[in-house]
């Protein structure tokens, strides 16, 4: 009871918290940072979009077998984007917002992906030597570019805590209430919580990510690359023919999702939990971008020029943004969100379960087992993709081998945790680290952008020249780099 009132009283905390930094602070610094890098860029996303996909199919150098591809940097990233935020957030930004947060979360990934162009290219250029290939991110190019080390230490901190134990914690979390609707359809007297499926289900889930977690980082890559194209396509798939069954009803949902979107009375009744603050909210928490997450991947990719890289991360929020308007529509035609189905507990069905209660209208019941083993899979490669971004920032913070297992072994603990977890809780924790990242990253990023400009430029010169494009930062005048001209 004691823990319990105290759990209640650090969410409260938490909500205050919450409402501030996401219902104007950070919805404002990450719509300008988005606004502001499309312009620098020239809306480098749309631009050069072609170019992303030509960079993506390229006939590949030979790699070291430890160097990671571009494309499986990509899948990494995307691995860690594709996740509970696609689904079940997708789902919960809809119920909790209207059918208009869809709309923000999309505005949000088109803004966004200039960011995430911006920190993946940073992430090259500072990128450094790993053991066996290379290693990077915002830690690195704030110590490197910016010559602030110790803000870089802060950053790997936070998101160590942020991907480590906050939202591996809550995909472990997901993926455990994944199976509560089959155990609500067996009609026990007792709730899924007391059991004692959760203990089971994260010891499994424990033994697998402690097998990931202690392997090396192009095995983590191989793994991803497998996994995320065959479900992210197979889910869009299921969703296209859930929209081709509904077709008639498309004028409809779109008209309720602008006439939502921009109900500005009841936007501005509450700003601090309006559809636009929802939507960005979710969105980040969906794409990423400007976070300071994918460019821990970025880094890790072997390529000829850091634009390149850039380019491919920026393509990944896109990739997000289309699998989140997949789950959006899957929603918004169901007759379960329509009627506003209630569950066993005779609560309004939100999240996950809504998802699979429409998969099941359109699908039956393949359709709620495929919802189900697409969350499984997508928790599974955002677990290891979170460890992945964790690790790096581990190794920026100490060589101590003791200290690294440490970190492992909590980080596998962890997983076990929050399969048993307040999903509020969680949530929560996972809310405030991702924006003490997300505000630190693009402080840095806009106090580097001038080095990203730079390198746009010179590559596009030499494609103009007919070359393919390779990176010297001396002739450029951007210092502090260790790996190019040597990898």
């Amino acid at each position: 009871m004691v823990f319990e009132n105290f759990l209640n009283f650090l969410n409260g905390k938490m909500d205050v918290a919450n409402d501030f930094l996401y219902g104007y602070f950070l919805v404002i610094i990450l719509v300008a940072s988005g606004i502001y890098f499309s312009y620098l860029t020239r809306f480098v996303q749309f631009r050069m979009f072609f170019e992303a996909c030509r960079v993506l199919v390229e006939k590949k150098d030979k790699y070291n077998k430890h160097h990671l591809t571009p494309f499986q940097a990509l899948m990494i990233s995307t691995a860690s984007r594709v996740g509970i935020g696609n689904i079940a957030g997708i789902s919960a930004a809809i119920v909790a917002g209207g059918p208009g947060a869809l709309f923000w979360m999309c505005l949000m990934a088109f803004l966004g992906s200039a960011s995430a162009f911006i920190e993946s290219t940073l992430a090259q250029i500072y990128k450094t030597k790993d053991v066996f290939g290379f290693k990077g991110g915002p830690a690195y190019y704030i110590k490197n570019g910016l010559g602030i080390k110790w803000l870089g230490s802060l950053f790997a901190i936070i998101l160590i805590i942020t991907y480590a134990y906050g939202f591996n914690g809550l995909q472990s979390y997901t993926m455990t209430s994944a199976f509560e609707i089959y155990y609500d359809k067996a009609g026990s007297n007792i709730t899924f919580a007391q059991s004692g499926l959760p203990i089971g289900i994260g010891l499994i889930l424990t033994a697998f990510t402690a097998v990931m977690f202690f392997s090396k980082s192009h095995i983590i890559g191989k793994v991803s690359s497998y996994i995320v194209p065959f479900m992210a396509l197979t889910y869009i798939l299921l969703a296209i023919i859930a929209i081709v069954l509904n077709f008639k009803e498309i004028p409809a949902v779109i008209k309720m999702i602008i006439e939502s979107a921009f109900d500005f009375k009841a936007i501005f009744g509450g700003f601090a939990g309006s559809v636009i603050v929802i939507g960005i909210k979710r969105g980040l928490f969906s794409n990423e971008a400007g976070m300071g997450s994918a460019p821990n991947a970025a880094a890790a990719a072997h390529t000829s020029h850091p634009v390149k890289q850039g380019l491919v991360q920026a393509m990944a929020v896109f990739i997000d943004m289309t699998i989140c308007v997949a789950s959006g529509m899957i929603v918004l035609f169901s007759q379960a969100y329509l009627t506003k189905q209630t569950g066993v507990s005779g609560e309004v069905l939100t999240a996950l379960p809504l998802v699979q209660a429409a998969m099941k209208e359109y699908f039956g019941d393949f359709g709620l087992h495929f919802t189900t083993l697409a969350v499984v899979l997508f928790a599974i490669t955002s677990l290891i993709g979170n460890y992945y971004y964790a690790q790096a920032n581990m190794k920026f913070l100490t060589k101590s081998k003791n200290l690294t297992l440490a970190f492992k072994i909590t980080a596998v603990i962890m997983i076990f945790i929050g399969a048993q977890m307040n999903l509020k809780l969680a949530w929560n924790i996972a809310d405030i680290t991702m924006a003490a990242m997300a505000t630190i990253n693009i402080i840095a990023i806009f106090l580097l952008s001038k080095v990203v400009i730079i390198a746009i430029k010179d590559y596009e010169a030499q494609r103009k020249a007919g070359k393919n494009p390779e990176f010297d930062p001396e002739s450029l005048g951007i210092k502090n780099t260790s790996c190019w001209g040597k990898n």
